[in-house]
């Protein structure tokens, strides 16, 4: 065996979740647990109003095993409603709102939720469902008569702590299912790579990512302080880093080069004592860029859901060269296996397999999936290791490099995407006949989703009614950027869809999606496009077409933004971006002559604040 896979460590194997967290409420019961909003409260506080909701969520049925979806807004509520839930011995399966109806009713009827606990405000927008759907807002009264002492719980480390949705191949997420054994190895893990030394942490990941729980519960099994940003929230995260005092932050380097892309919020970001960066691809440069700033510890944490939340670390050092995803944490083995499933030499390239007590139960209702994703670990009888699909090396050093993919599981800006999911959904609609997804580089780290459709025999099909289609069954994560229409698509000399020989989308190739292509017909209309093409990667864009029709994502129209205002040499609000979303309806706001004020959806309102968080 690898010296790096020798990690045996102790920890709590039997405990929880809530053993743990109460027993850091009784070392420091008035220390501030959770801060939202200019809303806190201690570890006591926290500890008692979770009891209460417990003791009402056990009035409806939860105990051990059951799924509670959780459809509460980035607040103080939020961690109550999580902790209670688990107190009351179920498992929170996160629920976003602001997904599409279709997207949500197929992950509350897959897990079966009985119950959801949601706002008045997030109940209004969750699609119609059987589950009885809990109001923490509008029944607080009978939520409070129930008592704040502790709960006497039957549930073990082998039962359920959450359930997790992640994209899949045939078009239906999957629920992947981890056990309290799981986080508190995970917990001890952490503690070991990066030390446990409490803190001030900012809180910036949706719990529908699975490394919000090393945001919300390892910090409050530890005695941080845990500073939660909300979507809604107006203070920007560089400022919440200043006026916090924040020392920890974790996040994908995509949101940190968002964060990063103004002097303020770079000079924020070396303010912290600890950065976490993970979920994607971690850039060399920019890298090169936070050190300019940043001389605390900084790591690279690499980790699918299905081992829990992060399996390998690497701290990089103030010189460095590459950057690779490091060595892995405690009671957790890596291998790096050929086609037969034989460990391939120390440098030499094959498929990363991950065991240890990280690996979880499997998928939940997909016993097959299961079967063909966790295998019998041969190193450890008795034991599983799940199999990632990612390609990966071991360095000389003992030091895991990231390589790719080995199969079309893709990831864009901390997302991990199943493009099977997509190609099932557009291959569904009327008029496509084949549809092939893949992620594409338009400009140096500037991946984008691309649709390659083949229509079927008399259909003339456009690219805004498939976009539109895609908004209201995918996460606008999913949606490609790009259509490209193929009389058919190229195979490789054994019948097979070679990807690689796929075209790449011309700026005439999208030019199906209704808008009338019109040149920039002033001085102001020129700039703006000038800036759009650079951004996009285009070579013309037309003055009636939509910013986010050729592509635009959150990280792009940041940097739309700021080139603008160089550009324009004046300050231009980030959300004028969403409100007039075309070259024409900018110009025309920027000189004061619209005449109407374009409606704003709820995806670009969205986006919107997630902006202006950053900025």
């Amino acid at each position: 065996m690898l010296d790096c896979n020798k990690t045996d460590t102790e920890y709590p194997r039997e405990s929880t979740i809530v053993q743990l967290f109460e027993q850091q409420c009784a070392r420091t019961p008035e220390a501030t647990a959770v801060v939202s909003a200019g809303h806190s409260l201690t570890y006591r506080e926290l500890d008692s109003r979770s009891n209460q909701l417990a003791r009402y969520l056990q009035r409806f049925g939860v105990q051990r095993e059951t799924l509670v979806g959780v459809a509460v807004e980035r607040s103080v509520e939020m961690v109550i409603a999580l902790l209670a839930i688990l107190k009351a011995g179920g498992a929170y399966v996160p629920i976003d709102p602001d997904y599409p109806v279709q997207r949500t009713s197929l992950m509350i009827e897959d897990s079966q939720s009985p119950v959801i606990l949601a706002t008045e405000f997030t109940k209004a927008r969750l699609p119609q469902t059987k589950a009885r759907i809990i109001s923490i807002d509008r029944e607080a009264g009978p939520i409070g008569k129930n008592s704040p002492d502790p709960i006497i719980s039957a549930v073990s480390s082998r039962n359920l702590a959450y359930v997790i949705y992640t994209s899949g191949s045939t078009g239906k997420p999957k629920g992947v299912m981890i056990e309290h054994r799981n986080v508190v190895n995970f917990f001890t893990g952490m503690d070991r790579a990066i030390g446990a030394n409490p803190g001030v942490w900012l809180a910036v990941t949706s719990i529908s990512f699975d490394i919000s729980v090393m945001e919300l519960f390892w910090t409050l099994t530890r005695g941080f302080q845990v500073i939660i940003h909300g979507d809604g929230e107006t203070q920007t995260i560089p400022a919440a880093i200043r006026d916090g005092g924040v020392s920890h932050m974790q996040c994908t380097p995509s949101l940190a080069r968002m964060i990063a892309m103004d002097p303020e919020g770079l000079s924020s970001l070396g303010r912290l004592k600890k950065l976490l960066l993970g979920g994607e691809a971690l850039p060399l440069h920019f890298v090169r860029q936070l050190r300019q700033v940043f001389s605390g510890d900084l790591y690279n944490m690499y980790g699918p859901t299905e081992t829990t939340v992060w399996s390998t670390t690497y701290q990089i050092p103030a010189a460095f060269g590459g950057i690779p995803i490091g060595k892995p944490i405690a009671n957790t083995q890596v291998y790096v296996l050929d086609s037969k499933l034989e460990p391939v030499a120390a440098g030499e390239t094959g498929e990363l397999f991950i065991g240890g007590d990280g690996v979880v139960r499997g998928y939940w209702r997909r016993p097959e999936l299961t079967a063909e994703r966790f295998l019998a670990d041969p190193s450890r009888p008795g034991n599983r290791m799940y199999r990632t699909g990612d390609i990966a090396r071991f360095l000389p050093d003992g030091n895991l490099e990231f390589l790719g993919r080995a199969d079309f599981q893709v990831k864009l800006r901390g997302f991990r995407i199943e493009v099977g999911e997509i190609e099932a959904t557009l291959e569904s609609q009327e008029g496509v006949h084949l549809a092939v997804v893949v992620a594409r580089e338009f400009k140096p780290e500037d991946k984008r989703l691309v649709a390659y459709i083949v229509p079927k025999a008399g259909f003339h099909l456009i690219s805004t009614r498939l976009r539109t289609m895609l908004a209201a069954t995918l996460p606008d994560f999913m949606v490609p950027s790009s259509f490209v229409f193929l009389d058919s698509l190229p195979l490789t000399a054994n019948g097979k869809i070679d990807r690689n020989a796929l075209p790449a989308p011309l700026a005439t190739e999208d030019r199906s999606s209704g808008a009338t292509f019109d040149q920039p017909g002033n001085d102001l209309e020129r700039v703006i496009a000038q800036v759009w093409k650079e951004a996009l990667g285009v070579g013309q864009v037309g003055v009636n077409e939509n910013l986010f029709d050729l592509g635009a994502h959150s990280l792009m129209v940041a940097e739309v933004h700021g080139q603008l205002q160089q550009a324009l040499g004046r300050e231009l609000s980030l959300v004028d971006l969403f409100q007039y979303p075309t070259i024409m309806a900018l110009a025309s706001h920027l000189s004061g002559t619209e005449r109407t004020r374009p409606g704003v959806n709820r995806a670009e309102r969205r986006r919107a604040a997630q902006l202006r968080r950053t900025q």
